[in-house]
């Protein structure tokens, strides 16, 4: 078997040209032969003028770097895609599959014994990691880290929780043009990921819990010393990797390790989001996230982290409860502590470690629970025949029962246009429905999962209503809303169906939501629906081939042919 600088080589019909000739080039680095006998640990640099979320990630590099070189083996930094939320077009969702792709055959195409992967920002880490199961490299993660809290007037802020809370009230009247634009400014204090549980915290803890990162490195803040030390000790196990040539992904990601993962979303109040990536990550591999499975591990496990949009704290005040290893030695029996991990430990000794803090709230008991249940609910009916998803942690509880008239949008952009319309017809009891905003929809199955209530029930104080969507919604976002509806309505789902006045109930604690209209009047519209044309906006490169092999949200939005089995 061939490591280090002889793995991998470039055809030129002679490898021992080859060799020659990438030594002669590399040399002109300034490297010495000492260095370029040693086994290779790549590093993908994620960083961009782009992605305040992954500031950080040149100290990262530079302190994994010194750890690998510590250790005896050689770090070779590489690029590949970076994609920040909120910089994203269509949607950062759009991206993840090229990141994968991209992170994937890099991993492949160049020489290396190990590789860490530093990412973050909601799509990163996902990314990463199905490219990492895929090429099946010993993988050290490293997450960039929440950034810490901001204050305005005495608050402490988050982003985003607080970002869409203080909108709304922006759209309601309650706060003028000068004060959300001091909000604006306080929001995200610092570099680091969004500091509340929503999609890139909630992807950090379930990375962590399937022990591919070092411990305490999802909660870990962005700016902290803490954070480059713990990237040189990632460094200095990806050396290890390197050398002992494991263990590598597929060794790790048992059906354990992936139960470990949903006990871990579901006690965080984690985000809707993390289901979908953790789909896929698993079809990379040879195992499957069940979505009855994880709703009836949703019904024995509690929230116990008391965070944003769930509770009350941020990430910084979860970390220095303990971090992730406290939580896993409070779920006790629930997580299966055999599972290994990229340093060699099983969690049984991480948790045995586990730090105790006198008198943090942010951790709780299983005996006293945020939630009785874990934080997302997977839902089916007649609206939903391969499911759909409810993070009801994050709900207000009188609308978890609730029959309404649908109000319906046929798209973002309709919805955009018409929502804050004085004349329209809703009120407070009403469903709002967007439907064409799932993978095929919209493309890219934005986070408009959020509809925004109208702003005339805004104004006369409503502060939540049920919405129900093929769309995501970011995990940091607050109300009842229904998300995933699966099929996506683009494909002929029963979303596709619904008009203006229908009834809807949904039931959570039932697990159903339905659309109450007769069989025979559905058929009756399913029949005049036409099929979808080819849109325009798929005419050809990567939006041609995103329309082509996208997958459905139950199967984690991958494309056909990267699953393990191929298409």
């Amino acid at each position: 078997m061939t490591d280090g600088l002889r793995k991998g080589l470039t055809s030129y019909g002679d490898a021992g040209f080859s060799l020659f000739l990438r030594k002669a080039f590399i040399k002109a680095m300034g490297y010495s032969d000492d260095a370029l006998d040693r086994p290779i640990v790549g590093i993908t640099n994620t960083y961009s003028d782009y992605n305040p979320c992954h500031g950080n990630v040149p100290e990262i590099i530079e302190a994994a770097r010194r750890g690998v070189m510590l250790s005896g083996a050689m770090p070779f930094v590489f690029p590949t895609i970076s994609i920040a939320e909120s910089f994203a077009h269509p949607t950062s969702m759009y991206l993840r599959n090229l990141m994968a792709m991209d992170t994937e055959e890099m991993i492949r195409a160049q020489p290396m014994d190990a590789v860490i992967v530093i990412g973050g920002c909601d799509k990163t880490l996902p990314a990463q990691i199905m490219a990492a199961i895929s090429a099946d490299l010993p993988t050290a993660v490293i997450p960039v880290g929440p950034m810490v809290v901001g204050h305005h007037k005495g608050e402490v802020l988050g982003a985003c929780t607080d970002c869409r809370r203080l909108w709304a009230k922006y759209r309601a009247g309650e706060i003028d043009d000068q004060e959300i634009e001091a909000v604006n400014g306080r929001l995200a204090p610092s570099v680091g990921t969004c500091m509340v549980m929503g999609t890139a915290s909630t992807m950090a803890c379930i990375t962590e819990a399937m022990g591919l990162s070092l411990p305490m490195s999802a909660t870990i803040p962005a700016p902290h010393a803490e954070r480059f030390r713990l990237a040189e000790a990632s460094g200095r196990v990806a050396a290890a990797m390197a050398k002992a040539k494991g263990p590598k992904p597929s060794a790790l990601l048992t059906p354990s390790a992936f139960r470990n993962a949903q006990v871990v979303l579901q006690a965080i109040g984690g985000s809707t989001n993390g289901l979908i990536h953790l789909t896929a990550i698993a079809g990379r591999t040879k195992h499957r996230i069940d979505l009855d499975a994880f709703d009836g591990i949703g019904r024995e496990v509690p929230v116990l982290v008391d965070l944003k949009p769930s509770g009350a704290h941020y990430m910084e005040h979860f970390h220095h409860a303990g971090g992730v290893p406290k939580l896993l030695a409070q779920l006790g029996d629930l997580i299966d502590l055999d599972a290994g991990t990229i340093e060699g430990r099983t969690l049984r000794e991480v948790v045995a470690d586990a730090e105790e803090v006198p008198g943090q709230d942010a951790i709780r008991a299983r005996n006293h629970p945020i939630k009785p249940e874990g934080g997302v609910a997977v839902l089916h009916g007649n609206l939903a025949p391969r499911g759909a998803v409810i993070k009801h942690s994050a709900a207000s509880p009188p609308l978890l029962q609730h029959t309404g008239r649908a109000v319906v949008f046929d798209s973002v952009e309709d919805m955009t246009l018409r929502v804050d319309d004085p004349d329209l017809d809703v009120s407070a009891d009403d469903v709002l429905v967007l439907r064409n905003a799932g993978p095929k929809g919209a493309p890219g199955m934005p986070e408009a999962g959020y509809l925004p209530i109208p702003r005339k029930l805004l104004r006369a104080g409503v502060k939540d209503m049920v919405r129900i969507s093929d769309a995501r919604m970011s995990g940091t976002a607050f109300g009842t809303i229904v998300l995933h509806i699966t099929p996506e309505s683009a494909v002929g789902g029963p979303l596709a169906l619904v008009r203006n006045g229908d009834q809807i109930r949904l039931d959570v604690a039932g697990r159903r939501i339905d659309l109450l209209v007769d069989d025979a009047e559905l058929d009756k519209r399913r029949a005049a629906v036409r099929p979808a044309a080819a849109p325009e906006w798929a005419a050809r490169g990567y939006a041609q081939l995103f329309n082509e092999t996208i997958l459905q949200a139950d199967e984690g939005c991958d494309f056909d042919f990267m699953r393990k089995e191929g298409k």
